[in-house]
């Protein structure tokens, strides 16, 4: 016969086996709800970058057609510069916005390119700097990250009077050399000298790095009263912008015909630019920014790209994402 003691073992023995059963029956339900979630998430993330690629061509479309609109002079017509869009889809929304993309410091502007040789460029140095000290940047703390960021780029290893090369990096805690070659994303300037957070706070919605070294295509006809520090930093010695927002916005509807008509103005005028500077503002846009986002339940996914618009069709020359869950 079992004794009671023997009869008790065994339901103790029972009741932690069923115990164990149980956390582990909790547990393997928990990794599955933790994988559907996992594979949900993913299925929403890759639908929305599916949504994003759709976008982006959409924005590729609309550029070409803006300039197929007007060969010879791009204008805001229809309110198409920097007006942001939303599209609901399915489980979701598509914010976009089509900008100039050339209305912006070519931060690549600070060099000339001569073959496959870099070199610092005055004029575009002194844009920076003159855009710096509008923004509220100390004079000399201007021609400094101006000299810095040119000797970033530029192909020699001998820095300038006020610049830093691979000496100057290599004696950081972490160590590492300059680039030597063109910016791919303005994002690069904090990792150079006297570059702060602040400093990259203030300059980021101003400067862009254009696959290019010409001077910055500010586009006349599509600069908003809004961006007139950029008109502004063509002229000679830093300015006030009041005058440089009037005149935007007093602009014609159907912008200039021709640069000899713009800088005949008086506002032009009085800003004493160079023939070579003179020559860098455009009547046409070559470079469209398309900033988009989609927004799913479980995911948001954005992105800005440049777009290429001086041949049709209008193609894409670089594209920036970001994805959060």
């Amino acid at each position: 016969m079992i004794s009671g003691g023997e009869r008790g073992a065994a339901l103790l023995t029972v009741l932690l086996l069923v115990a164990v059963i149980a956390i582990l029956a909790a547990h393997g339900i928990d990794r599955l709800a933790g994988a559907t979630k996992l594979a949900s998430n993913a299925r929403e993330l890759s639908q929305a970058k599916a949504y994003l690629i759709a976008a982006e061509a959409i924005g590729i479309q609309s550029a070409g057609q803006i300039v197929s609109a007007s060969p010879g002079r791009t204008i805001n017509a229809g309110g198409w510069n920097g007006r942001e869009q939303t599209f609901p889809v399915p489980g979701g929304m598509i914010t976009a916005s089509l900008a100039d993309g050339g209305n912006c410091f070519n931060i690549n502007s600070l060099v000339t390119q001569q073959q496959a040789t870099l070199s610092a460029r005055p004029e575009g140095l002194a844009q920076f700097s003159r855009l710096m000290v509008m923004l509220g940047i100390l004079d000399g703390d201007a021609a400094d990250i101006a000299a810095s960021v040119s000797d970033w780029i530029d192909s020699d290893m001998v820095a300038a009077p006020r610049g830093a090369e691979d000496q100057y990096y290599l004696q950081q805690e972490q160590p590492y050399r300059t680039a030597n070659a063109l910016i791919v994303d303005v994002s690069e300037l904090r990792t150079i000298k006297g570059v702060t957070d602040d400093v990259f706070v203030r300059l980021a919605p101003w400067i862009c790095a254009l696959p290019t070294t010409d001077l910055s295509p500010i586009n006349i006809n599509t600069l908003r009263p809004e961006q007139a520090i950029l008109l502004a930093m063509l002229g000679a010695v830093p300015s006030d912008l009041t005058p440089a927002r009037q005149f935007l916005g007093r602009r014609p509807e159907l912008g200039y015909a021709s640069l000899n008509d713009f800088w005949a103005q008086s506002y032009p005028a009085s800003l004493g630019a160079a023939p070579e500077v003179q020559s860098q503002t455009k009547l046409t846009t070559r470079w469209f920014r398309a900033d988009l986002t989609v927004e799913m339940q479980s995911a948001l996914v954005e992105e800005r790209a440049l777009i290429d618009a001086a041949r049709q069709p209008a193609r894409l020359v670089h594209r920036q994402r970001g994805d959060a869950l």
